[in-house]
Order: C-alpha cells, then structure tokens, then sequence
C-alpha cells in the first residue's frame, strides 16, 4: 500500500496574516479616566459604627468606614484598622522560638512585656490574654490575674483590650474584677459570649467599658448576639465583634466570606445590628499552627520567616474582609501590616 502523500503548507489568505500588534500610545491612566464611574463604583447605605478605645489624650478611634475597605474611590475609610499586640499574663509554652526571641527577657513579667510592646514594638495598642486563669490550665485566680492587668493597664497610655481564657464562668469573675480596681480607666472587656454576656455586659454598662461580642463563625449568631446586648441596654457604639477567625489554610476561606456578608448587609442592606467595627484574634490562630512549628528545610524554607509570613498574610485577609481591629504577635509581622496599611491609605 501506497504511503499517504503529505499535502503541502497552504498559505495564509490575505486578512489572517499574523500582522504586528499595534502599539497603544494612549497611557493606561488616561484610558482609565474615560471608564463612566457606574462601572465600577457602588452607592452604599449603610455606614460602620465608630468606636472610641483609649483614655484621656490617647484615645484611638475605629470604624466610622461608609464603603466596603480600602475601597477610597467609592467611600471614606477615616480612621486605620487598629493593630494589637499581644501580652500574656503568664509565660507561653507552646511559643516557637522564632517568637519567644523578641520576648525572653520579659515574658516572665508582664508589665515589662507591654512595655517593651509599647516603647520598642511601638506598639499601638496592647491586648492583655489572660490565658492563666483558665480551669483547664494553671487555674490563676481571678484576683491575682486582675492585679497583674491593672498593673499593665496603669504602666502604659496605649488603648488595651483585656481578653480573658474563654471560660464563661472564670471571664465574668475576673472581667468583673479588673472593672472593679481600675477606677475610671476604659478597656474593652472580651469576649462577650451568649452564656455570659448578660453579667460583663452590665458590668461593662456600669463602668462605661467598651466590649467585644463573640460568637461562632455564622452571620446570623454574630447580628443575634448584637441584639440581645442591645435589649439588655447596650449601645452598639460600644460594641465591637468577633465572628471567629482561621488561619491561613485553617478555614481562612470561610472566615472571609462570612466577614464579607457581615460587611455587605450593613453596608448595603442598612443592618444596624450589624454596623460595628470587627475585631479579629487572629495571632493566636495562626501561632498555633504546625506550619509555624515546622524547622527550616529546602521545602518549607525558613521558620521564622514563614511564621511573620502566615501571620502577615492572614492579617491582610482580615483587613480586606472588614476587620477594623487585628491582635497580632510577631513585630516583624506587624510591621509588615502597618506598611500595608499605609500604603493602602496614602
């Protein structure tokens, strides 16, 4: 049998020829003044809360944004999202070295921690974890972790929000402790869950206290926990969230999205039950995560660069979905947020 005959190459009819693009001389920027604003500019109804934390001269302000964030070309964002750093009252034990570096020499006092946060760090605000107190770990009474805060609290001038272990029971006794030695200093109180939130939010109430509803990750519990403290006497412009924050590749996913609804109903639904500023706990997330853990090798790279790099990251995931306050660990990492932060805002 005969070989197949292999037909010769046509040519190209006249018009498909593979001519030269041709050059654009009309810079981007100009072309981009000619796109008509409806195309991509929203009109919101909605505008976010803005809540005071601080005392006296040093007073920070968060929230007050009327458009989706960074989104300056649809909306004013007036004030930065605020960046916490954070102070145990006891010394951690599952901190890697690649953090406990920038620490050692004070993790065993906490005064001496937020100071070196606030005068080395420059810190802009500090968020005290009272993580001894809790029944599952050292157990530290109420009282002696209540000393300790007041001691942070009376050392530095920056804005402080006092998180306790996450025990109902333990947080409503020492919450209501550090309220009653503090005299008219404010801190936000956190976190206000729906088993507790009646007795710290009236303490709150009595004392002019800001505080921080929390809930899990679900936009209906985040809005019915905001009502109840509303029915209770709570103004919601004292009033902070906590939806419940991953790390990233730890369900940071789902975070962003519930984040992002929270932020779009009450922007452009007018949910005021919903229109308070986000705080996210996000160091603690992302600082107890294998990846951080894991020693440098031709893989992974380096730990410690990898740790600021987790932590970094998922803060700046946070601040896109809507987070006005971020609670975060490592200086380098925050120093990184802050840039970008800046940029963003210039």
């Amino acid at each position: 049998m005969a070989a197949p005959q292999v037909s010769e190459s046509k040519a190209v009819p006249e018009g498909l020829a593979t001519d030269e693009l041709k050059i654009e001389e009309t810079p981007f920027a100009e072309r981009a003044t000619k796109v008509p604003a409806s195309s991509y500019k929203q009109d919101y109804s909605g505008s976010i809360r803005e809540l005071v934390m601080g005392n006296g001269d040093n007073t920070i302000t968060v929230g007050g944004s009327d458009s989706l964030p960074f989104h300056l070309f649809e909306g004013n964002m007036p004030n930065k999202p605020l960046i916490a750093m954070e102070v145990q009252d006891t010394k951690p034990d599952n901190w890697p070295d690649t953090l406990t570096q920038y620490f050692d020499d004070v993790m065993d006092n906490p005064v001496a921690w937020a100071q070196k946060c606030v005068n080395e760090y420059k810190a802009d605000a500090l968020n005290i974890y009272l993580i001894g107190t809790d029944p599952n770990g050292e157990n530290r009474s109420s009282a002696d972790a209540a000393k300790d805060a007041a001691a942070i609290i009376d050392a530095v001038d920056v804005p402080i929000i006092v998180w306790g272990c996450g025990n109902n029971e333990k947080d409503t006794e020492t919450l209501r402790e550090i309220t009653s030695i503090i005299g008219d200093k404010k801190v936000c109180l956190a976190p206000l869950e729906d088993a507790n939130y009646r007795a710290i939010g009236a303490t709150a109430m009595a004392f002019q206290h800001p505080m921080v509803a929390a809930s899990p990750i679900d936009v209906n519990l985040a809005k019915q926990l905001n009502i109840l403290l509303e029915n209770l006497g709570v103004s919601l412009d004292t009033v902070m969230m906590d939806p419940s924050v991953g790390a990233l590749g730890y369900g940071i996913e789902y975070t962003y999205s519930v984040m992002e609804r929270i932020r779009i109903a009450a922007l452009t639904q007018k949910d005021e039950k919903l229109q308070v500023p986000i705080i996210c706990n996000l160091g603690r997330e992302v600082w107890k995560t294998k990846e951080v853990g894991l020693p440098t090798d031709e893989v992974l790279g380096d730990q410690e660069r990898r740790g600021i790099m987790m932590e970094a990251m998922t803060a700046s995931c946070m601040m896109m979905a809507g987070g006005e306050v971020l609670i975060m660990r490592h200086p380098k990492a925050i120093s990184m947020t802050k840039s970008l932060i800046n940029g963003l805002m210039a």
